[in-house]
């Protein structure tokens, strides 16, 4: 972006928000829009600043993060999310992720990390830190055959039986170019194939395609 990356600060704890938005005004490339300490302030200032990007906390007394983001989205899908708490399960993680979020990181972050993250993610990028992609990577490794799992056809219709093959590996964690040496086909077309599931599952991405894989049972 050449202009400063539009930010909506949402944290209940005014002290931590404060000294985030000083931080984040502070660096050339970032400027803070608006503050909100509650779910419900955050889908007002959403609609009132628009920003490009949003710092949600996820837990909020009147109504928590994830649903903000999902209400917010529901709206204006062109923001973007990054959900920033001191939790780090994997339920509240994945749950961002469903609601919408392009990235998470941990309120113990540094400022190189957050400033990183939000630049990433204003450019459409999806970045979730170093603590969190070794969580996903946990989740999603698997031990076992990797060949002949695909997906019913009555789970996802729409795609062909090379896209449901895809898309298992996908959900293994698999990447393009192992999914091209695994399947004997070209990266161009692994590439191909991943387009097409994206939009035919109506997802931003190749997180959000592993988590519809694995609600349908896939690469566990």
């Amino acid at each position: 972006m050449s202009h400063p990356i539009r930010i909506l600060v949402v944290d209940d704890h005014k002290l931590f928000r404060e000294g985030l938005a000083a931080l984040l005004n502070a660096a050339p490339e970032t400027a803070v829009a608006g503050e909100a300490a509650t779910g419900a302030e955050a889908i007002a200032q959403a609609a009132a600043v628009m920003p490009d990007v949003i710092l949600m906390d996820i837990q909020m007394p009147d109504m928590n993060g994830i649903e903000a983001t999902r209400r917010i989205l529901a709206d204006r899908p062109d923001i973007r999310v990054i959900m920033l708490t001191m939790l780090e399960d994997d339920d509240s993680l994945f749950a961002a992720m469903s609601a919408g979020a392009r990235g998470y990181i941990l309120k113990g972050a540094d400022k190189a990390e957050v400033l990183q993250t939000v630049t990433a993610v204003a450019e459409g990028q999806a970045l979730f830190g170093p603590a969190i992609a070794q969580r996903l990577l946990r989740f999603f490794q698997t031990d076992g055959p990797l060949t002949g799992e695909s997906a019913p056809a009555e789970t996802f219709p729409d795609l062909t039986d090379r896209e449901r093959e895809v898309l298992a590996l996908i959900a293994q964690g698999k990447s393009n170019s192992d999914i091209a040496e695994i399947l004997v086909i070209s990266p161009k077309t692994v590439r191909n194939h991943i387009t097409s599931i994206f939009s035919k599952l109506q997802v931003a991405d190749r997180a959000q395609a592993i988590i519809r894989a694995r609600q349908a049972g896939l690469g566990k």
